[in-house]
């Protein structure tokens, strides 16, 4: 099993990250011996979480998430799909237009 989260750090940033217990992950960031990113940025607050079957696939999918903009982390968070779909086809719209031939 395996878990993909992400956090809201003091500063008001957002943290993704994956685990095999999100428990103990989470405690871990609390004491300021999680990622370094978070360390800098106590406390920090679960806004989402999501348990995939494989830790694999969590690892996948927080790599994914990771270079998702904050609007998009954001309509996942609240379960707005069609806007995760719609911010999603103005990035390969954007694309296009830079490269039509993408």
């Amino acid at each position: 099993m395996g878990w993909v989260y992400i956090l809201r750090c003091a500063d008001g940033s957002y943290y993704v990250g994956s685990t095999i217990d999100l428990e103990q992950r989470l405690a871990t960031h609390q004491m300021g011996l999680g990622a370094v990113y978070t360390r800098r940025r106590l406390p920090v607050e679960l806004l989402w979480s999501a348990e995939f079957s494989r830790i694999e696939d969590a690892f996948w999918f927080e790599k994914q998430v990771q270079g998702w903009s904050r609007r998009k982390r954001e309509a996942l968070m609240v379960g707005d799909f069609p806007a995760l779909r719609s911010l999603s086809s103005r990035s390969w719209a954007a694309i296009r237009e830079r490269d039509p031939d993408a």
